[in-house]
C-alpha cells in the first residue's frame, strides 16, 4: 500500500539501517502486545462484571466503542504519514483496549472451552497464512481488489442479518466467507510488510508508523478470523 505526502516522510536515516526480519520481527510484536491488551481486558471486563455494568449503565456505550474505533481506524490509514510516532502508538493502544470491550460480550454469549478451541484453532490457521504470505514468491497484491469486493459482502449481510436475524443459512454462508476472506487478507497483508519496508527504507521515523499500521492490519485480521470462527463452530451458553 502506497501512501500520500511523500515529500513529508521525515529525515533520511544515517549509518545503519534497521533489516527486513528486525522490522517484521517489531510488526508483529505490535500485534501480539495488541491481541494480549484486548484479550486481558476482555477477561478483566468479564470477571468483574464490568462490561454488564457498562452495557446497563451507559445508553448506547457498544454503539459509542462501535464508533469511535472507526474513527481511529480511518485516521491511521488517512494521516498515517502526517501524525507523529508516538501519535501512532497512541491510537493503536486505545483501539486496543476498546475493543476488549467488545470481545468481552463474547465471553458471555459462549462457553468458554469453546472460546479457548476457537481461540487455538485461529492462532494456528494465521500463523500458517501468514507463514505463507511470508515465505511465497507469487505475488498476492493482485488479490486486493477481490478482498476488498469480499468485505462489501460481508458488511452487506452483516446488515441484512441485523434485521433478519432468523435467515440461519445466510449467517452459516456469511461465516465461511468470513474465514476464508481473513484467511487470505492475513497472507495479503504479511506480504505488504515487505512493500511497506521497501518504500519507506531510509527513514527510520516513517518505517515505526507504518510498523504499527501494519500491526494494526494483522491484528484486525487476527479478530476477524477468531470471531467467524466463533460464529461457526462456537458452543452458545444455555
Amino acid at each position: 500500500m502506497r501512501m500520500p505526502y511523500e515529500e513529508e516522510r521525515g529525515y533520511y536515516a544515517q549509518g545503519q539501517v534497521e533489516s527486513l526480519n528486525e522490522y517484521m520481527t517489531r510488526t508483529f510484536l505490535w500485534m501480539v502486545l495488541g491481541l494480549m491488551i484486548t484479550f486481558g481486558l476482555a477477561v478483566l471486563g468479564w470477571m468483574t462484571n464490568a462490561t454488564l455494568w457498562l452495557l446497563y449503565h451507559v445508553p448506547g456505550f457498544h454503539l459509542i466503542v462501535l464508533v469511535v474505533t472507526l474513527v481511529m481506524a480511518f485516521t491511521m490509514v488517512s494521516r498515517i504519514e502526517r501524525m507523529a510516532v508516538g501519535t501512532a502508538r497512541a491510537i493503536f493502544l486505545a483501539y486496543s483496549v476498546l475493543f476488549g470491550f467488545t470481545m468481552s460480550c463474547y465471553l458471555y454469549l459462549y462457553e468458554l472451552p469453546s472460546l479457548i478451541f476457537v481461540f487455538l484453532a485461529t492462532a494456528v490457521y494465521f500463523a500458517a497464512l501468514a507463514a505463507y504470505g511470508w515465505l511465497t514468491h507469487r505475488d498476492l497484491s493482485g488479490i486486493g481488489s477481490i478482498l476488498t469486493v469480499g468485505l462489501i459482502f460481508l458488511i452487506v449481510c452483516g446488515i441484512i442479518l441485523m434485521f433478519a436475524p432468523g435467515l440461519v443459512m445466510l449467517d452459516r454462508l456469511v461465516c465461511i466467507a468470513g474465514i476464508a476472506i481473513f484467511l487470505a487478507f492475513t497472507a495479503y497483508d504479511t506480504q505488504k510488510i515487505k512493500a511497506m519496508y521497501s518504500y519507506y527504507a531510509g527513514y527510520p521515523d516513517m518505517l515505526e508508523k507504518a510498523s504499527i499500521f501494519s500491526a494494526l492490519q494483522l491484528y484486525l485480521d487476527f479478530l476477524n478470523l477468531f470471531l467467524y470462527l466463533l460464529r461457526y463452530v462456537g458452543k452458545r451458553r444455555n
